[in-house]
């Protein structure tokens, strides 16, 4: 026995025991973080038992799930750390979501009131968003050029595309400095102005009104970069030269004609969305492969080309000198969509809770993974077309698959 203490004294020595006495990284005593739904004024009649809510631990990326009890409250037993929670509940069309980013529970319980927002349900939402790129097998390296997005009509009417403008949010990527936003230090609430940055353009669909009609549950792909047969060159990528498809493309903004060819003969020139304003600098249409936040919308009580004329309306970012962002008001958002890369702590919310609650997560580049829309099977077996899952909360609506829903 002396000698095996002799030896394990000897191993704390090597190893650094002597570091023993000092703060665990982790404080593992057990605290209670009560949740409380707030719902908007006007929908307190919506509160009910049994609503899911959901808390991430930022640092070490556990999730934990608990439903509302009949006063709205959900409990968790969480050991001291920094917490994310979301909240999402549907009735009909209308949403609520909420959401609280960076929660610290430290010290002791924390009861937390988490306000909802209120939306509706969209009529066209976004199916489809591959930005990821692949590689260029059979040759060496990785390849970017082929993004795309697929827009979806989850109404049971006819939805015309003519007017809709798409667009992609500053900051570009979810792990960069977001000036935007603030953080509630009380509650940890994220706060969000009334409106969303949209970053270096505005691209709109053209046609007069109904020159564009999607029926329900039909799709429209729209052509980030490149309306070519990229799998001529590579395999593993896409055909994007084919009668329908839609396209940013404008050779006077953006001429880069590695990230944008001259489309194929497939794709018609009604069919090139156009470009209200260009608020930045660079060549190619900066949309970020790692973590875009993207979202779709369309103007109320005026046209665009007026909306951007108004002073107040695009304003140069705070602490730059090159950008510039349109203030899109949020009544306008179609819908949205965050996405996050890995499993970084460092990733932080663009899109409101009204919008998107959560997020959907790209864990690695250039292999072909995409990010893709659930389909709701009852709701489409009763309404006889695709109808996909839209509770404005990507973390339930989104997934990751492994390939391009257009690779063939």
């Amino acid at each position: 026995m002396r000698k095996l203490l002799y030896l394990l004294f000897i191993a704390c020595l090597l190893n650094g025991c002597a570091e023993i006495d000092k703060e665990a990284p982790y404080d593992t005593q057990l605290r209670t973080l009560t949740v409380t739904a707030e719902y908007p004024d006007g929908y307190a009649q919506y509160a009910r038992e049994g609503v899911t809510v959901r808390v991430e631990d930022i640092d070490r990326g556990n999730s934990y799930t608990a439903r509302t009890d009949q006063d709205g409250a959900a409990r968790f037993t969480l050991t001291n750390g920094v917490y994310r929670v979301q909240m999402s509940d549907k009735a009909d069309k209308d949403i609520f979501n909420g959401l609280a980013d960076k929660v610290r529970l430290i010290g002791g319980d924390l009861s937390l009131n988490l306000p909802l927002a209120h939306s509706k349900a969209g009529t066209i939402v976004i199916k489809e968003i591959y930005c990821g790129g692949c590689k260029r097998l059979p040759f060496e390296g990785n390849y970017q050029s082929d993004k795309y997005i697929i827009l979806h009509n989850n109404d049971s009417q006819v939805q015309y595309l003519d007017g809709i403008c798409f667009g992609t949010l500053d900051p570009y990527n979810s792990q960069g400095t977001n000036v935007w936003i603030s953080q509630d230090e009380a509650t940890g609430a994220t706060l969000f102005p009334d409106f969303v940055p949209v970053v270096q353009c505005v691209w709109q669909f053209g046609g007069t009104g109904e020159s564009f009609p999607l029926q329900p549950g039909e799709d429209a792909v729209v052509v980030v970069c490149g309306a070519i047969d990229h799998t001529a060159q590579y395999p593993l990528s896409v055909n994007l030269n084919k009668a329908g498809y839609f396209v940013c493309y404008n050779p006077v903004y953006f001429w880069n004609t590695l990230y944008h060819p001259a489309p194929g003969d497939q794709i018609s020139a009604d069919r090139y969305l156009d470009v209200v304003i260009k608020t930045g600098q660079a060549n190619a249409y900066t949309f970020s492969v790692y973590s875009p936040a993207t979202v779709i919308f369309k103007p109320v009580g005026t046209t665009m080309q007026e909306y951007v004329q108004g002073a107040d309306n695009v304003t140069q970012k705070p602490g730059s000198t090159v950008d510039r962002v349109v203030k899109v008001p949020l009544d306008w958002v179609m819908d949205g969509v965050e996405v996050y890369y890995g499993g970084s702590s460092n990733n932080k919310k663009r899109v409101p809770p009204a919008v998107d609650a959560g997020y959907v997560t790209q864990s690695s580049l250039y292999d072909g993974r995409t990010l893709f829309r659930r389909t709701d099977e009852e709701a489409s077996a009763e309404a006889g077309y695709e109808v996909l899952t839209d509770t404005n909360n990507s973390s339930a609506d989104f997934y990751e698959r492994e390939k391009q829903s257009l690779h063939e």
